[in-house]
């Protein structure tokens, strides 16, 4: 690497890159070349940096697989130029995103960050000078010539999360993520502070980059709630074409004991359809035949999500899926760490 890190700004869309047109009140897309001119301060970090943005930025609600493969391959395709990434999106949907990306790349020994804002970057009490400053100050970091960061991660209002364990958990409020299952990788007040010891490691050192994009998009989300009705669990499940669904369960892993439920969910799992656990609850984790209320959901087979989030499950499940895995290896993958996102 050299003395001065270079950098890549991929802007994608989102509040970020909104500024204010004064005499119409409106807000429009941001020029991101000209960057170093609206926010001056960057010019002090010890790095080069390069802008590329989506020809028409999207709005994190139009967030998609394809554009997931956008992203990534934009970083593929500048991986050995550069020494970090830093990646503009909506936040609204930013952890799904993050997490599709933190999969998509195996070997990764470079900073690939997220971040965004909740006002736009020519407010007056924007967050997004802080959050953009810091994040390139820590796609920046080095030590002994090497990345400290070597993941995906999410920085927002002064802590680094590992991507694939943040949830979006606030609308207004600037501090609008949390990773409740794993503790900030790192934390910005007066001295920029890293959890080493938190950091992904990697078994194998210097292998190349693998990019996989072969995302299967036929998955669905159920979230139980009491009264749901057969009719509607029918309707998920039978769902044309579907590969894989994730299963919101109640507590550690709970779910009605209903006969017309486990046999819906069991037929579901014969027919190939892989179907993950995963806990309604902001933080903690499945724990199958804890309870009786999910002792049949283990004999069934339906596969331990353990801790992961939503966002990183259904992430998680559309890249496996795409791997062309027997169901054994399917569960087995996705019972254990593959991006630090599980434990």
């Amino acid at each position: 690497m050299t003395n001065k890190p270079n950098i890549l700004l991929v802007y994608t869309g989102g509040t970020i890159g909104m500024v204010k047109d004064y005499k119409t009140k409106a807000l429009k897309a941001f020029d991101f070349s000209q960057i170093l001119k609206k926010i001056p301060e960057l010019r002090q970090l010890n790095c080069q940096i390069t802008t590329v943005s989506f020809e028409e930025p999207i709005d994190s609600s139009n967030m998609n697989t394809q554009y997931y493969i956008k992203i990534a391959e934009i970083i593929a395709e500048n991986y050995k130029k550069y020494d970090g990434f830093v990646v503009l999106t909506g936040s609204d949907t930013m952890s799904y995103t993050s997490s599709a990306i933190s999969f998509m790349f195996e070997n990764l020994q470079k900073p690939v960050i997220f971040t965004g804002s909740q006002l736009p970057i020519g407010d007056l009490r924007t967050d997004a000078k802080e959050n953009l400053i810091t994040t390139i100050e820590i796609a920046c970091a080095q030590e002994q010539g090497e990345s400290i960061i070597k993941e995906v991660c999410l920085y927002f209002e002064y802590k680094l999360y590992r991507a694939n364990r943040t949830t979006k958990i606030n609308a207004e409020q600037f501090q609008a993520f949390a990773s409740m299952n794993y503790p900030p990788l790192a934390e910005s007040g007066v001295h920029l502070s890293f959890n080493k010891h938190l950091l992904f490691k990697h078994e194998k050192q210097k292998e190349n980059l693998i990019f996989r994009k072969k995302l299967v998009e036929n998955v669905a989300i159920l979230k139980l709630f009491p009264g749901i009705t057969k009719e509607v669990v029918t309707a998920i499940v039978q769902t044309k074409g579907l590969k894989g669904l994730i299963l919101e369960t109640y507590g550690s892993g709970n779910a009605p004991t209903e006969k017309w439920f486990i046999d819906l969910l069991e037929t579901t799992i014969k027919e190939g359809i892989q179907i993950v656990n995963v806990t309604q609850c902001a933080s903690g984790r499945v724990i199958l035949g804890l309870y009786e209320t999910s002792s049949d959901l283990k004999r069934i087979g339906i596969i331990n999500g353990k801790n992961i989030t939503t966002e990183s499950a259904i992430a998680k499940m559309m890249y496996l899926l795409g791997e062309n895995l027997s169901n054994d290896q399917f569960k087995y993958y996705f019972e254990i760490s593959l991006r630090g996102e599980i434990d």
